[in-house]
């Protein structure tokens, strides 16, 4: 009987989404930057398609920090993310996400990746490439 071959993530594969509901299937695997909160409903957006890394605006935290409730929900499934401040990149835009956040929050899975924050996006995505 044949073994089951798991396909490694395509860390080049960048998907650049002003709404994280934009994410398909075939995005599996897929470097997220979004322009999305990093709230519960965004959440459940990013685990249906399991980017390797989701990248979030932290809409300033939020009451109780709901900006950020996508982190621990996407740990607990093994899946990085992480978010840019709210003062740093436009929320909705991800391409402001990507060319001016600054990396505010991390999960554990996003630190693996070594995601650090104080990071720009930008650089986070190029290092994740393979392009220091």
């Amino acid at each position: 009987m044949a073994g089951t071959v798991t396909p490694m993530p395509d860390m080049n594969h960048l998907r650049v989404v002003d709404s994280i509901t934009e994410l398909q299937p075939g995005d599996a695997g897929c470097l997220a930057v979004s322009g999305s909160h990093g709230g519960m409903s965004s959440a459940r957006y990013a685990l249906a398609a399991r980017p390797l890394l989701s990248v979030f605006n932290d809409a300033g935290g939020g009451k109780d920090d709901a900006g950020l409730a996508a982190l621990p929900f996407l740990q607990s499934h093994a899946l990085a993310a992480c978010t840019v401040a709210h003062d740093s990149a436009r929320i909705g835009e991800a391409g402001s996400t990507l060319a001016d956040g600054v990396v505010s929050h991390v999960n554990a899975m996003a630190l693996a990746l070594g995601v650090q924050v104080g990071q720009r996006c930008g650089q986070v995505i190029a290092t994740l490439r393979g392009g220091a």
